[in-house]
């Protein structure tokens, strides 16, 4: 334990792992790019490092920032959110076991447990994990190892109970994965809630400049944190030294920018819920979202992701994203600048014509830290154009 950890949250963001450097005093630590290390004689270790693949300072610092905000004990940096999710899974299943899901997650978490997985022979069972009774039976009848659950969720904005969840997976023996990344550890802990692990696409907000692709995994399970770093070093999806300090100098910010966020999400959704030429606006901090009492007790606050269901169907929605002119049209979600995407053909394209396929009129914003006005401008203007 350091002396940081009585801390609040920006204060850990930006000290745990952060110290100045010893040799010149320089404030921001060095990026350690080297891919290999002197030894002080056969086996004797400085700092135990010896091979870039099994550890670097710079990587090192990052997860123990990482672990600290999620309030865990082990944090492991990955080459990419996926990379992250590939090794816990294999960490954890083997032939034959289960996986179940909740029925709104990331196409791409998906598509790995369905097509990589699934040819190891995992099944994979997805479910509406707001059905407690529901999530009991599938528990029973598949014996899963593992439940995954996304809160809020990509892109419909489901909260999901994670304690009630958690209760319900344990009794069962089952092991509970939060995937962490629209609410980020300022805004939700899973942990604290019961979960076993939380993963992270770090690439979005954690990053949170558009500018770096990674991934985490976080636990306080000393077993499972064991066998996710003897994947992470036998397989090797590990982020460079680089990509982990740009991932540092972002985490810097997170709390202030994911009060921006917030602030002008929730300004977004407000503007434009009752639009004629808007169906249903998901985001929960709107009281008319079904999940919006459970956010409200497990969340700080509710985020910079809202979707949005146009009236008018494909046609409108495709118009809608592509009227805008402040939001780029673009894959990914949580940087400083504001992104539209069209969920259907891009993100989630993986799970068309499945259980999980994504309406083609629904429009998924990330709201980024723009003027709030010209946010709000740019979205009216183009739902004036649809009529």
């Amino acid at each position: 334990m350091t002396h940081h950890d009585a801390h609040g949250f920006s204060t850990r963001a930006i000290h745990v792992g952060q110290e100045f450097d010893p040799t010149t005093g320089a404030v921001i630590p060095p990026v350690h790019f080297s891919t290999t290390y002197a030894q002080d004689g056969i086996g004797n270790l400085r700092g135990g490092y010896e091979y870039g693949r099994g550890g670097n300072p710079t990587r090192d610092a990052l997860q123990k920032q990482l672990a600290s905000l999620e309030g865990g004990t082990h944090a492991f940096s990955f080459a990419s959110g996926l990379a992250a999710e590939d090794a816990l899974l294999r960490a954890v299943l083997r032939p034959g076991d289960h996986v179940l899901m909740g029925n709104d997650v990331y196409g791409g978490t998906h598509r790995l447990v369905r097509r990589i997985f699934g040819d190891w022979n995992i099944g994979l069972t997805t479910i509406e994990l707001d059905d407690m009774a529901a999530v009991r039976s599938a528990l029973a009848d598949t014996g899963a190892r593992v439940l995954w659950l996304e809160t809020p969720s990509n892109p419909l904005m489901k909260i999901t109970d994670i304690t009630a969840l958690a209760e319900v997976a344990h009794a069962a023996g089952a092991l509970v994965v939060v995937d962490n990344t629209f609410a980020t550890p300022y805004l939700q802990q899973p942990l604290g809630l019961g979960a076993d692990v939380v993963v992270h696409s770090t690439t979005k907000y954690l990053g949170g400049h558009s500018d770096v692709i990674g991934g985490a995994v976080v636990t306080s399970d000393d077993e499972l944190a064991s066998k996710v770093g003897f994947h992470q070093f036998a397989a090797g999806a590990v982020s460079g030294p680089l990509d982990a300090w740009l991932t540092t100098r972002g985490i810097k910010t997170l709390a202030v920018r994911m009060d921006r966020h917030s602030a002008s999400a929730h300004a977004l959704a407000s503007a434009i819920e009752g639009h004629s030429a808007v169906a249903r606006v998901y985001y929960p901090g709107l009281p008319s979202h079904p999940g919006h009492e459970l956010a409200a007790r497990q969340m700080s606050d509710f985020g910079g992701m809202l979707s949005l269901e146009l009236a008018g169907g494909a046609a409108a929605a495709r118009a809608f994203a592509e009227g805008l002119h402040v939001f780029s049209l673009a894959e990914s979600l949580g940087g400083v600048e504001s992104l539209v995407n069209y969920p259907s053909e891009m993100t989630h394209a993986s799970v068309r014509g499945t259980a999980l396929e994504v309406s083609d009129a629904i429009i998924r914003l990330s709201v980024g830290l723009e003027d709030v006005d010209d946010l709000l401008a740019d979205v009216q203007q183009s739902l004036a154009r649809l009529g």
